[in-house]
Order: structure tokens, then sequence, then C-alpha cells
């Protein structure tokens, strides 16, 4: 832990989690100077204000420069001016999970991955409320890690959601039990196009773990366990439990005969039929199973874990079933901002759908759903920026490719074309910037488009 006390700190990025850290520094004693390139929304700089914390906005001035050392929200890149000026100088940089942790109490579990965080984390809640064992729930979900940390204590775990922004500056970062759900392409413009630098700061939240940690990990994916295979020779070494839909695994979580196994300790337990888990689709044995060893790596008994994995609901913006009309079934996958998510959405439906797609392209590689969109898809509705590009790369995949205006006109259209028995699927593969605020405005607006027809 670091003294903050008296020394003059720099928050970059006046949102979400920069507000919350500068506050936690003011607390702590420190003088912390917030400073955004963009616009500080009316909320956030009458709560600066009150407190009297100093900020500004348009800018990162000299003034931001001279910080005794930087402390980054996630929405700011490492290639950002004041970030490269910092670390030019040889001065620190540190995220605000990191900044947060300084000054956390409680066992920490985390969870990153490209696709299922919020999920995951979501099903931890729940099968923690579920055994009666006290949690808070923060980071890249809810509340910011610096706005809760005060709140933590021994005998609460602390369920994190954490991105790979807020891994790229960490130091001491330390979860108990460390979560890797899969790594897929994603946020690459933030790392020079280059997959193996994003993998790599995924890989960084079992960098400070020793043997008195559990890294839990997807052994289906073949990047995360070649990195499994290399962490576990390290010294001090974690305790390593993998999960696997399509493999038994030596310690962990894995599928026999349509039963779901907990293998510790080289002792086995069946603890539930697969069938039986509440959410579709083998994206969610994988959710799951990451859940179930998270909670086992946490002492939760296996009667609280069986009850969670059959009664938790989902969350909402992600596969939430909105409502039935002329028979047809209106599913909400806002949360699906990339071609991975987009893939497994489909892979949980069996009958034809009409597939709405599209917002702020990153980069997407469409054909990259072909299979499933031959298999299951009659019309894909195209929105926002990405409409060209979705055209070009699935013109010749789909019999029937159209486009629309606004969500509501989407919605629309899709609803002409489905026939009944059939789902209409909003799961973009796209940020939401170009018309939304963020995921949840959109699928909130995709709903209301829904209970309107």
């Amino acid at each position: 832990m670091i003294d903050v006390k008296n020394k003059h700190i720099t928050i970059a990025g006046a949102a979400r989690s920069g507000v919350p850290a500068a506050l936690l520094l003011k607390r702590k004693g420190a003088i912390p100077f917030l400073s955004d390139a963009g616009s500080v929304s009316d909320q956030f700089a009458d709560t600066l204000r009150r407190e009297s914390i100093e900020f500004e906005e348009n800018t990162h001035s000299e003034r931001a420069m001279q910080g005794d050392f930087l402390v980054m929200s996630p929405g700011v890149p490492t290639s950002s001016h004041i970030a490269e000026k910092y670390l030019s100088d040889n001065k620190s940089v540190y995220s605000e999970i990191e900044l947060a942790s300084w000054f956390n109490r409680s066992p920490i579990v985390a969870v990153t991955g490209s696709n299922g965080k919020t999920t995951v984390v979501n099903w931890m809640h729940h099968t923690w409320k579920t055994a009666q064992k006290e949690c808070i729930v923060a980071g890249n979900i809810g509340y910011a890690f610096s706005e809760l940390v005060e709140q933590t204590s021994e005998d609460k775990d602390l369920l994190l959601e954490v991105s790979s922004f807020q891994l790229d500056h960490i130091d001491g970062f330390r979860p108990s039990v460390a979560v890797i759900l899969n790594i897929t392409p994603d946020h690459l413009d933030r790392y020079n196009n280059n997959f193996e630098k994003y993998a790599a700061s995924k890989f960084r939240i079992a960098e400070n773990q020793i043997a008195a940690d559990s890294f839990i990990y997807n052994a289906d994916d073949a990047k995360i366990s070649g990195f499994a295979k290399k962490l576990s020779e390290r010294e001090n070494t974690p305790e390593m439990m993998a999960f696997s839909t399509e493999s038994e695994v030596p310690n962990g979580a894995f599928v026999r005969n349509g039963q779901l196994i907990i293998r510790l300790d080289n002792k086995e337990e069946i603890l539930m039929n697969i069938d039986d888990i509440a959410l579709p689709g083998r994206h969610n044995l994988s959710n799951g199973m990451a859940t179930a060893l998270a909670a086992r790596a946490s002492e939760i008994k296996n009667e609280y874990i069986r009850e969670s994995l059959q009664s938790f609901e989902g969350v909402e913006h992600r596969l939430e079933y909105v409502r039935t009309f002329n028979g047809v079934k209106y599913i909400n996958d806002s949360k699906a901002t990339n071609i991975n998510a987009v893939w497994f959405a489909l892979d949980s439906f069996n009958v034809p759908v009409t597939l709405i797609l599209g917002g702020r392209d990153k980069g997407n590689d469409y054909r990259e759903l072909e299979s499933q969109i031959r298999e299951k898809v009659h019309t894909v509705v195209a929105i926002g920026e990405a409409k060209e590009a979705i055209r070009n790369q699935l013109k010749d995949s789909v019999p029937n490719l159209i486009e629309a205006e606004s969500m509501k006109e989407a919605v629309k259209k899709a609803s002409n074309v489905a026939k009944r028995g059939e789902i209409i699927l909003l799961s973009p593969a796209c940020s939401s910037f170009d018309m939304f605020e963020n995921y949840e405005h959109r699928g909130k607006v995709f709903k209301q488009s829904v209970l309107e027809l």
C-alpha cells in the first residue's frame, strides 16, 4: 500500500470510476486533481464542487501532468497523452482498481474474460446470497471498487468484475480467487490490434497470486490453457482449478454422462444434471462451472451451489427474454458487443432467428458468424454505423438482409418477417455509442420498441 497523505495525485477520466477514486483519495488525506479530455457531466461536476475537489474538462493541462502519480479510469487508454507523459517521466501510473485495493480488507474474487463476466459475477452474487454468505459486488459492474472499498471487511467477500483496461496498470492487486472465462479478440483498438497484448493484459489477474490463492480457468480455451501451464510451473503458484465442457480435468469441474462433476483434491462429487442448470447454452454451462468453482474456493457448500445453478434467472441485456408477441419470442442481448458473444447467443437457439446486428464497428469480421447464420438466421436487420460492413460481409450468407435507421424501425421490420415459433434477437456485436449512451440504453430502447408493437 502506498501512503497517499498530502500527495498531489492526478486522476484521468471523470466518470464512473474516476470520480469515486478522487473522493476516496480526498478521504485518505491526498490532494486529488481530476482531469478529463472530454466534458464532465453536471452530476459529477456538482459532486466534485461539493467535496471541494478541483477538476478540469476538455483538456489535460500542464497542471494535470504535475501529480506525484497518475490514477487511470478504464476509459482512458494507455496511448493517451497524459498516460504517455507520466510514463516517459518515469512516474507511476495506476488503475482505479489498484488504487482501491490499497484500502481493501475483503478476500477478492475477481472475474475477467472477453465474454460472460457480468453473468458470472451476478451468478456468484446469487450463489453467495443463496448461501447467506456476505459479499460486496463492484468493479466493471454497477459500482466502482473505490466507491465500496471502505465497506470491505475480512468476513465479507468482494466479488469484482474486471476488464483488461482495469488490469493494464495494476501493481500489487491480488485476488484470493481469480477467474478467467475466455479470451477472444475484442477491444483490439486499445492494444495496437495485437491479440497477444490483449491476452497478456487479461492474464495479469494472476500476476500477484500466491499458493494460498486459487486460479480458475477455462481449459477449453487454448490460449488460457497455455497460460495456465506456465503459471503452474511458477514458484508459489496458486491452486489451479480448471473447468471444461469438452474433457475431464484433473482438478476442477467437467461433464460426464450429462452430469456436472466437481473433482477437487482427487475427490469426485456429482453436483447435478447439466439439464437442470437454469441458463441455456454451452457458454452458460461454462459460466455455471466457473461460478461453482469460485464458490467452492470460497468455502460455499455444494447444496447452495446446486440451488443457485438451478434458480439463477440471468442478467438484464444478456439473452434476456422480453415477450412473446404473435407467437414470436423477442430476446434482448444488447450486452453482446463483440462477434464471439453473438456466436454464443446464436448457439443457444435451435429455431429460426431474425438477427438485429450493428452499431459502432470495432473492426469486426462478421464472416466469423457465417456458419451460425447459414444454419439459423433467415434475416439480418443491420443498424448503425456498421450497416455497410455487415452488408458487404454477410450479403451472400443470409437469404434476407435489410437495413433500419432506428431501433424502432429495426424491431418493426423484424416483426414483419418473423413467423410464429421463431425468435427475434438483438445481439449487435458492436458498441452502442453511434446511436445510444451505452448498451443498457440500447437494450431499454429495444425492449420499449418490442412492448409498443
